[in-house]
């Protein structure tokens, strides 16, 4: 690899030195086609089709289309070429499968990549280079010999198909009806001239101002024309309805648009195209994100000096074109009144901007500017001027000049200092933005007072105080994110105040703000409510959460205008007493102190809608009425994390509007029927984490009740739930249920069923048929646990809670045997509101980390790399959005004599991890925001533009994540990586996605799951109480348990000097959770099966499939003799407590998935079964497989590979592949290729190719389509007649035959034993301590 390298570094040089100028352009004239690419406004014409029509028609269609990168006619280039030959091609660069950019003469392919892929975050060159290597690294960065053929005309394509067409006039009988093939494509309505076919002379109707109409005689029939007076029509009769209307709305779309407006953004344009020209009359030209060159390098090529023959040109944008120098073409153009410029790496502006008079908008934003020239004045109408993200230290003179402009627009600069002076020589400012600086303090120079400042924006600066008095005009301030400790305001004509996050003591607004609406004061050090602000007759909405507040004053409640209270996470012992009559609609009184609510609040309250008293003392509620009648009509209350006893129960009736209650851990031990059948409007009840024995019959009356949440209850009867027309969603999981009682029919809108933590419970065969098209069904894998009494050094539970629109975002990866029993991992991953990202990083990251970990051991670079990778792959799924991640991985070093388990954790995005220690929470990840101070300063280098809702170019407000690729390289995958040892000190640690972070304090997540004796609880209470917090996205939550002891590190081999690390701990928990769950129907694969993922996976497995699975599971095992208690290997080893001997009858389970097709499936259940077989749980097409993992000594583990002829990697999977792969009876042959991840299927589905590029630029050609979705292949279809199946009658046969075999096995000679094995399905080898469905 390093010669290789070594090479093509050499002839980079060659071939700088040999590409000139007049090379670059063979590639532009070698398509000699004309392809129509991107033009809102113009015509697109397929390869090789002849337009129809009026000349003028022609003129118009032609006028409007720009073709980047068509045909260009240079006389005698040709004959030039002929002459001297081939010339090398010319080089160009495509990132993420976007634009290309052509390489200069002086830039080298590999330096280029390899700087990339230092940006990505791998710190060294070994795998910087290795990684280039890469086959798929095409997907993030590309080269070609010769400039690509765009694939945009057939992306343009809208709507296709075959349909009756009939051309000209209706009355004219020589017009007939013609099943013809008909394509609108950009902004042109195509049909071809021969039946069925695309070749041949094609009609092409311009569409931009003509007109679609409704032809009322014939069912489903549009007739469409085209502009002018010269204009034809075709009449389309559609087939279906649906057709008819879609294609309605798109070409209704295409017609309104105009004429005079062309779309070449991101079109990879070097120089403007010559069809451009061919009309003057252009006013909106958009030009962004494309190289666009001054003067570009082949002599016939148009650059931006061209660009002042559009004497008509209102509005260009030539935003993000990387141009260096200002365009001084563009001051020549004096019709503009729009101008975009951002991000293209000015550093000057040159004095002739002053000649575009008419010039109304003027963007600069993103740029290295530091000054304005004087000329600037000349623009007299100029109203906006976009300085945003530049180099200014002070305000820029020339505006003072600049009347029209009524907004000073210089967000992230470099000030440190505001000079109001400055501010009052101009009085045409009403607006001023200064967020995202470095500003330290307000000067103020003997300026008695702003009166013309009304808007004041100074988010995320460095401000310790702030005396805004100066401005006693001003209407809305905002100074969020700052350091303020005192803050004073001048009240004449305030209407809406920001000031969270800060450290404010002090607060006072003079006069009394009688205009004030909106007022933000939370996650500050307030201990009380200023006075002044019981006197504001207008506020609507005050937030005072997150302070240090004791009390609320009663004038407060009584503010007729004050529709929102927050009050949460502050230290109220009570609220007032008597209340009078209030208007507040929404009260927020969370993590408080408060023991009781006023006696008659829900009395007084008449508008109140939503309440949440969670997280305080209460220990029962006030009355909403004091008669049969109530005027309550509050609909949402919360109510959990309380000491609320069955008294409270009685008082809900008063609420009969009410449709969401939570009263989750609190002291419930019974709900009354009668009470639960007056809350006939409900529709999500949360009463876990209490101790109800039964959830009321009278249930039923709650028709549209569609979320039931009872987990960590003492239920033992299955409630009447799935009678409900609406349900969607029931958790009854750790409960103490024994039978599940189902209607015929489920209903018809369920969605998720969580049975998991019910020991007891055992389901039928034909209950678990009836459970088979639920989307997501969990149950309990019975599991034998550790018959050695081994001590499980961890155990994990993990729950998911579906957001908004019942949309699941998030996924976990929880793998407790991850590297055959040594190690373990477990990850987190949140997609925000894309449901396929965390499903596709929860299938492949466990494979990419074992990668990793056999080219690195180093904590960091491993799980940097990991993630490194995983950028890549999302790249080669076609996944333009990305996804916050967490991993943690625990592994042990027996190397080292006194050495303990290691935790590693790294994270992207928001997903955090927290360990408990000592009962204290330790932080192990990092939320790379903008609030960290390197990550702004690295975003404002590469000057990119954050919006005000504080997200990168209006994207994400990670600028480290995983995906997004298109915001390279202000966003970067590179994680925060940590590591600790574990210690006896080390009780649990908990992953959690953002929803459960924004809600839950790391110190309040730990002292709420430090008792709860079990994972699966523990996660279920984490996500229970972050949604009675105000969670409303997608949550996942996974909890570890720790166990370690002084004597946890292994010492097995240290005795024998073996170098072969011991398998790992006994870390399995008493029971295993199974989930079946359906995935989006877009390909996607499953975990390897060398993960040992038991994590929320789907597979499809047929019933023959899964009968050779069970079997071919014991063919990949030692024989009985070696695993005999009483041979001489286990009797001559020291065995430590964590790695017992593992006798005949001792074996270890963990759920394994398979991914086959289910066209053969009959749900893993014969019809004339009674019960399931053994070991297999289905939901239809999807099924989960028990499988034995037997703790088997490392030396003869690789001793049998040996025989095996099979790498370490296969056979630690301890779950065997597809057993149609091999043909039975013949002997599996060696496969090293699948040591690494080239040449092979991988379990997930994905194919590797077997050879590695080695060429690093590409032949230019049709450039790779990009694939639609979905990473993962589909597995092959397997043959039914390869298959071992047993009959379900002959299974007690089989069985007798086995354990005959068996023992005739046992009592032959060892050396017979040690024959080399088989891969195949021989009865005759299986031995009787292998608990499978046969």
């Amino acid at each position: 690899m390093f010669f290789l390298v070594h090479l093509i570094t050499q002839d980079e040089k060659h071939w700088s030195d040999e590409i000139t100028d007049s090379s670059r352009g063979d590639s532009e004239i070698q398509n000699q086609k004309h392809h129509i690419q991107k033009a809102s406004g113009g015509v697109d014409c397929p390869d090789g089709a002849d337009l129809e029509g009026p000349t003028q028609e022609k003129a118009v269609a032609v006028a409007a289309v720009a073709a980047p990168g068509g045909p260009l006619s240079i006389p005698g280039r040709n004959r030039a070429t002929l002459e001297t030959g081939p010339l090398p091609p010319t080089l160009y660069v495509q990132l993420h499968g976007e634009t290309t950019r052509r390489l200069e003469a002086d830039e080298k392919p590999l330096q280029i990549q390899n700087d990339y892929l230092f940006q990505l975050g791998f710190g060294e060159l070994w795998r910087v280079q290795e990684e280039g290597m890469d086959s798929e690294i095409g997907c993030l960065i590309r080269f070609y010999a010769g400039k690509p053929h765009s694939t945009g005309s057939s992306e343009r394509i809208q709507l296709s198909g075959m349909y009756n067409v009939r051309k000209g006039k209706m009355q004219l009988p020589v017009n007939r009806w013609t099943r013809r093939h008909v394509i609108l494509c950009g902004t042109c309505l195509i049909v071809s001239s021969v039946k069925d076919s695309l070749t041949g002379k094609m009609h092409v109707l311009p569409l931009i101002g003509g007109k679609v109409e409704e032809v009322k005689k014939h069912q489903h029939c549009l007739a469409f024309s085209s502009s002018g007076p010269q204009s034809q029509t075709y009449y389309i009769c559609f087939d279906t309805f649906t057709e008819y209307l879609r294609w309605l709305r798109q070409v209704s779309k295409v017609a309104s648009q105009r004429i005079s407006s062309v779309d070449l953004s991101c079109c990879s344009l070097e120089h403007l195209p010559a069809n451009l020209f061919y009309s003057q009359d252009l006013t909106h030209l958009n030009l962004k994100q494309n190289f666009l060159r001054q003067n570009p390098s082949l002599p016939a090529a148009r650059g931006l000096s061209e660009l002042q023959r559009f004497t008509k040109l209102k509005s260009l944008n030539l935003s993000n074109n990387h141009l260096g120098d200002f365009p001084l073409a563009v001051c020549s153009i004096p019709t503009l009144t729009e101008l975009n410029l951002s991000c293209n790496a000015l550093r000057a502006v040159p004095a002739a901007v002053g000649a575009m008079h008419n010039l109304q908008t003027f963007l600069l934003d993103g740029n290295f500017l530091q000054s304005l020239p004087a000329e600037l004045e000349n623009m007299h109408q100029l109203s906006y001027l976009g300085l945003s993200f530049n180099e200014f230290t002070d305000i820029p003179e020339v505006l003072e000049k600049l009347t029209a402009v009524d907004k000073l627009c210089m967000s992230g600069n470099c000030m440190e200092t505001l000079r109001l002076q400055s501010l009052r020589r101009m009085p045409h400012i009403k607006h001023v933005d200064l967020r995202l600086n470095i500003l330290r303090k307000l000067t103020a120079d003997e300026v008695e007072f702003l009166q013309h400042i009304t808007q004041l924006d100074l988010r995320d600066n460095k401000l310790g105080d702030l005396d805004a008095m100066i401005f006693n005009n001003i209407e809305v301030l905002h100074c969020e994110r700052n350091q303020l400790v005192t803050l004073n305001i001048c009240g004449y004509f305030l209407k809406a105040l920001y000031a969270s996050s800060n450290e404010l003591v002090q607060l006072d607004v003079y006069p009394v703000p009688n205009y004030l609406s909106y007022m933000d004061v939370s996650r500050n050090h307030l201990e009380n409510v200023p006075e002044w602000v019981c006197e504001s007759r207008k506020l609507e909405v005050l937030d005072i959460g997150h302070n240090q507040i004791c009390d609320l004053p009663a004038r407060l409640f009584c503010n007729s205008s004050l529709r929102k209270l927050l009050a949460g996470h502050n230290q109220l012992a009570r609220l007032p007493e008597r209340l009078e009559r209030t208007s507040v609609e929404v009260l927020d009184v969370q993590h408080n102190q408060l023991i009781e609510l006023p006696p008659n609040l829900l009395l007084k309250a008449d508008s109140l809608r939503f309440l949440n008293a969670s997280a305080n003392k209460l220990e029962t509620i006030p009355p909403a009425t004091l008669s049969e009648e109530t005027n309550s009509i509050l609909q949402e209350l919360y109510l959990t994390n309380n000491n609320l006893t069955d008294k409270c129960v009685p008082l809900l009736t008063g609420h009969p509007r009410l449709k969401i209650l939570h009263m989750a851990y609190n002291r419930l031990q019974s709900f009354p029927a009668s009470k639960m059948a007056k809350l006939e409007e409900l529709e999500e009840i949360d009463i876990s984490g209490n101790k109800l024995k039964a959830i009321p019959t009278t249930i039923m009356n709650c028709r549209r009740m569609h979320t039931v949440i009872a987990h960590s209850n003492c239920i033992e009867v299955f409630p009447e739930v799935m009678q409900l027309p609406e349900i969607k969603c029931v958790d009854l999981s750790c409960n103490e249920l024994s039978e599940v009682t189902l209607p015929e029919n489920l209903p018809p809108k369920l969605q998720e069923l969580d049975l998991t933590g019910n020991p007891r419970l055992a389901l039928d065969h034909k209950t678990l048929e009836l459970l088979n098209n639920i989307r997501c069904f969990k149950i309990d894998q019975p599991s034998a646990g550790d018959a050695s009494g081994a001590p499980a050094v961890w155990s994990h539970g993990y729950t998911e809670a579906s957001g908004v629109k019942n949309k699941l975002c998030v996924a976990a990866l929880s793998v407790n045997n991850f590297c055959d029993n040594r190690e373990a991992l477990y990850g987190v991953f949140d997609g925000d509101r894309n449901v396929e990202v965390p499903y596709l990083l929860q299938c492949t990251m466990s494979d990419i980390l074992a990668e990793e970990l056999q080219k690195t051991k180093n904590e960091e670079e491993y799980m940097v790399n990991t993630f490194i990778v995983m950028q890549r792959k999302l790249g080669t799924a076609g996944q333009k959005l990305g996804g916050a991640a967490v991993l943690c991985h625990i592994k042990h070093d027996p190397v080292d004599p006194g050495g303990s388990f290691t935790l590693t954790s790294a994270n992207v995005g928001k997903c955090q991890t927290v360990l408990c220690r000592n009962g204290k929470p330790l932080p192990l990840s990092r939320s790379y925001v903008m609030s960290c101070e390197e990550e702004l300063k690295r975003i404002k280098q590469h000057k990119a533009i954050i919006t005000e809702d504080g997200k990168v170019n209006g994207v994400t407000e990670s600028t480290r994540i995983l995906g997004y690729t298109f915001l390279h390289p202000s966003v970067v995958p590179r994680p925060h990586v940590q590591s600790v040892l574990l210690t006896p000190q080390d009780e649990f640690f908990i992953l959690g996605s953002k929803g459960l972070w924004d809600s839950l304090s790391i110190e309040e997540a730990v002292e709420a799951v430090r008792n709860v004796p079990d994972a699966l609880a523990a996660a279920k209470k984490l996500c229970t109480l972050a949604q009675s917090y105000g969670c409303h996205d997608s949550i996942s939550a996974v909890v570890v348990q720790l166990s370690v002891t002084e004597d946890s590190f292994c010492c097995c081999e240290l005795s024998t000097g073996g170098s072969v690390p011991p398998p790992s701990p006994g870390i399995f928990p008493p029971s295993v959770n199974m989930v079946i769950k359906d995935r989006p129907s877009d390909g996607l694969g499953v975990p390897s099966s060398s993960s040992g993922m038991a994590s929320e996976i789907s597979s499809e497995l047929s019933t023959s499939e899964m009968s050779s699975e069970v079997g071919s599971t014991a063919s990949d095992e030692p024989p009985p003799g070696a695993l005999n208690e009483s041979s001489s290997a286990y009797l001559s080893e020291q065995r430590c407590m964590l790695h017992p001997v593992c006798l005949s009858n001792s074996f270890q389970r963990q759920l394994s998935s398979a991914t086959f097709s289910s066209a053969f499936s009959d749900n893993g259940l014969d019809s004339d079964d009674e019960e399931p077989i053994e070991g297999v749980f289905t939901n239809g097409s999807r099924v989960e497989v028990e499988v034995d993992i037997h703790c088997i000594r490392a030396k003869e583990k690789e001793k049998q590979q040996h025989l095996l002829q099979l790498p370490a990697e296969a056979s630690d999977e301890g779950i065997v592949i597809s057993a149609n792969e091999d043909e039975p009876g013949l002997p599996r042959k060696a496969d090293f290729s699948s040591v690494g991840t080239i040449g092979r299927r991988r379990p997930n589905g994905s194919v590797a190719p077997q050879e590695r590029s080695h060429n690093v630029i590409e032949v230019a050609a049709d450039a790779p389509l990009r694939k639609p979705g979905g990473y993962f292949a589909a597995p092959a279809q397997p043959d039914p007649d390869d298959q071992f199946i047993i009959p379900p009658e002959l299974e007690e046969e089989v069985k007798e035959i086995m354990k005959h075999h068996q023992e005739q096995q046992q009592q032959q000679p060892p050396q017979i034993q040690q024959q080399p094995l088989q891969r195949q399905f021989q009865m005759d080898q299986l031995p009787d301590y292998y608990d499978t469905s046969l």
